[in-house]
């Protein structure tokens, strides 16, 4: 007997990941904006979908501190604390250099192959023409280094607050001669590793981190005024 195809609707758990991914993809590029308020009823009308995933999108988002839920008055988009990410970025610099000490501290034939990987894309290969799928390998590139000097615990909370700035992290991919900054900084922090020169290494980096840094603050507050004077034409 033939098997027929039927289109299924989306249960409460596939409808909950769509209005998750939707939203975030929508704080993203601040279509929703820091302060901006909504209720369960708006994102269920907006997603054409009922309370109980609505409610479960938003849940996540709180708890991964993009939203926040406002007795009495619904949902509002968490405003950017730019000191709180700056202390974010120190701890990132911490991490990093810590997992380049190791690195280079490695014996020349005991170099994770992992880094020889970011070699082939950063080095060998040539750039690829778009900034937002720059920012993934970037993100892959940092979380390499530190998974790749051993330690399961500085990676984990490496990989946490690489999720908690990644709103405004992306930002920096928005303009080509940041994405071409990246490819240089990258290629010569790697020939640094390779070289086993530590304090080299330790020095580009802390530096490529702190510039993307400076770079990511002045690039969200200016696309945050453009979007505000937008939306209120």
């Amino acid at each position: 007997m033939p098997v027929q195809k039927r289109d299924k609707p989306l249960n409460a758990e596939g409808q909950a990941d769509r209005i998750y991914r939707l939203l975030k993809q929508a704080i993203f590029d601040f279509q929703l904006l820091p302060g901006d308020r909504f209720s369960e009823n708006d994102i269920a009308l907006r997603m054409a979908a009922s309370r109980t995933p609505v409610r479960q999108a938003l849940y996540a988002l709180e708890q991964e501190g993009y939203l926040a839920v406002q007795p009495r008055s619904g949902w509002q988009v968490k405003h950017i604390d730019f000191d709180y990410l700056e202390a974010l970025y120190d701890l990132r610099i911490v991490l990093e250099c810590e997992a380049v000490k190791r690195l280079c501290e490695r014996a020349p034939d005991a170099m994770p192959p992992a880094i020889q990987t970011l070699k082939a894309f950063w080095i060998d290969a040539p750039p690829l023409p778009e900034g937002e799928s720059v920012a993934g390998h970037d993100e892959a590139f940092h979380m390499t280094l530190v998974n790749a000097a051993g330690n399961p615990e500085m990676a984990r909370v490496h990989r946490d607050l690489t999720d908690k700035i990644r709103i405004v992290r992306r930002m920096d991919f928005t303009q080509p001669a940041r994405v071409k900054a990246t490819y240089d900084e990258h290629s010569c922090i790697l020939l640094a590793i390779l070289n086993r020169h530590q304090e080299e290494a330790q020095t580009l980096l802390s530096g490529h981190i702190a510039h993307s840094q400076k770079e990511v603050r002045k690039i969200t507050l200016h696309m945050l005024h453009d979007a505000r004077q937008s939306k209120f034409r």
